[in-house]
């Protein structure tokens, strides 16, 4: 069609304005009459043209039918060329299915706009759609000078090259282009240019803040996928691990909601177990679909595989938030055992809150118990792990300051003893293994140690007594079972944990309070 020739033009007087601008576009019509697009109406589901000639040609695009000229759309438009029509119901022109077509409706309406000749809108939001619709309906040099495929392309590259702000809306208007932008590269291109400028210590892009960290926002409203790939980007690029820990950790802040809950303890017997369980679940509701667990879940592993090998890349207490976060939507036990990893080497940074892990159970973990047994509020042994990666740490780095880390982590263990003591499910041998993990130099006073075997010893005892009344009253000898009262023998063991040499006078001077009231 390219390589015909126009018989007769128009004068520059001519009246008819139309003739020549279909002219100059170089589409060739027939001589009895000419498309003159009046208007165009959109009704419900149905998308028209007003014409001097009658439309031949029925697409449907989802739920959206169109009626078009069947010629203007082989005048630029390869793939329709290629396909071979049906007639209509109505014997009145011919139908089309246009099934998975990028962009949907809107942007089908869009190329139509363009096919009748009208002016052509091109934005950041649509042109990632316009790009691969246009090379769904095979708009190319072939069929017309500056086709759409052309013209979506500069433009692209165009905005890649400039604009930081327009990027990141490209990006994210290619969520719903699979596998299309992936193909042509959009999503490839659109994360180089952001993670190149996001690494530019000085951005120029007119758009964007001069300082550390100014990308963040933009980025963490990107989808997991391509979040990931630009993070990739940007290490590849040598940014400082703590900027890349920084940007994980606003992305999991923005898409994990419950990360930022704390466990404050319990603070007495009676506070519920599923109460403390859930209190970081304010994102994960009863009823929450399948779907939306399996996004957090695969948000919570792709960070954690991202995250740098530095150790101060991120903090102890994030990486024990995302550890209770994964323990809540079961990721596979390698990733736990990552994160617990991580933590130890942290772990003269973190604070008691930081360590009441959930001892979570997902639905199907109980169903398929067959003891029904009452568990801990806290998950003991995940700290129990993470205390022995922390002195495998030590040891391996021989560090200088290994006995000051010791001490501190020494003064947090015993807080956190003090805090799970008040649990009357906790079984002594938890607590004693627990209590005696760390060397016999790490703590210079055992007034914390003190403090959590008073407290477990004296909520053993309160809540055998109870036991006691209410089998009294009931007759009934199964609650004895639930809690026994703590044997002499489990007492003195309990109690050669602390050294009593270390003690200061007023956990002296406690203790003998104690004896003399027994």
């Amino acid at each position: 069609m390219k390589n015909l020739s126009v018989a007769q033009s128009q004068s520059p007087g001519s009246d008819s304005d139309g003739m020549d601008r279909v002219y100059d576009q170089r589409i060739i019509v027939p001589n009895t009459a000419m498309v003159i697009a009046d208007n165009f109406e959109k009704k419900e589901q149905s998308w028209s043209v007003s014409s001097q000639i009658p439309t031949d040609l029925t697409i449907q695009v989802q739920e959206v039918t169109f009626k078009v000229h069947k010629y203007l759309l082989l005048s630029k438009c390869g793939y329709i060329g290629h396909l071979e029509l049906q007639p209509s119901i109505s014997h009145l022109g011919y139908e089309l299915k246009l099934e998975n077509f990028p962009g949907g409706s809107e942007t089908f309406e869009i190329i139509l706009k363009y096919c009748y000749d009208l002016p052509l809108d091109l934005n950041p939001s649509n042109i990632a759609p316009l790009r691969c619709a246009s090379e769904f309906l095979e708009m190319s040099e072939e069929f017309e000078d500056g086709n759409l495929i052309s013209k979506t392309e500069a433009f692209l590259s165009f905005i890649l090259l400039s604009s930081w702000k327009d990027t990141i809306t490209i990006l994210k208007s290619c969520e719903n282009l699979s596998p299309w932008a992936e193909n042509l590269q959009i999503v490839r291109r659109c994360c180089d240019s952001i993670a190149r400028k996001a690494s530019t210590e000085n951005s120029s892009t007119g758009d964007a803040v001069n300082e550390e960290g100014w990308w963040y926002n933009d980025v963490t409203t990107l989808r997991i996928d391509h979040f990931m790939r630009i993070t990739t980007a940007i290490r590849a690029k040598g940014t400082k691990p703590q900027v890349i820990g920084q940007s994980i950790m606003h992305y999991a802040v923005r898409w994990l909601p419950g990360l930022d809950m704390d466990l404050e303890g319990l603070r007495g017997y009676g506070h519920g177990k599923n109460e403390l369980q859930f209190s970081i679940l304010s994102g994960k509701k009863q009823d929450e679909g399948v779907g939306h667990t399996k996004e957090q879940k695969t948000i919570i592993e792709s960070l954690v595989s991202v995250l740098p090998p530095q150790q101060d890349a991120v903090s102890c207490k994030f990486l024990l938030k995302m550890l209770k976060m994964a323990m809540v939507y079961c990721v596979s036990p390698a990733l736990i055992s990552e994160l617990e990893k991580r933590a130890g080497m942290t772990l003269a940074n973190a604070k008691v809150n930081d360590l009441l892990l959930p001892n979570y159970e997902s639905e199907d973990q109980r169903k398929t118990t067959k003891l029904v047994k009452e568990g801990t509020v806290h998950n003991v042994d995940a700290v129990q792990r993470i205390l022995d990666y922390f002195l495998i740490h030590q040891q391996e780095k021989q560090q200088m300051n290994s006995i000051s880390a010791k001490s501190i982590v020494a003064k947090l263990l015993d807080n956190y003893l003090a805090e799970i003591a008040r649990d009357p499910n906790l079984a002594v041998s938890k607590f004693q293994v627990l209590a005696e993990s760390l060397p016999e130099n790490s703590r210079t006073c055992d007034d914390g140690l003190y403090r959590a075997i008073d407290t477990y010893l004296k909520v053993s005892i309160h809540v055998a007594i109870n036991f006691y009344y209410i089998d009294c009253c009931l007759t009934s000898l199964k609650l004895l079972q639930t809690h026994p009262l703590l044997s002499d023998h489990e007492r003195k063991r309990l109690c050669k944990i602390m050294n009593c040499k270390r003690l200061s006078l007023d956990a002296c001077m406690h203790a003998a309070q104690m004896r003399g009231c027994q």
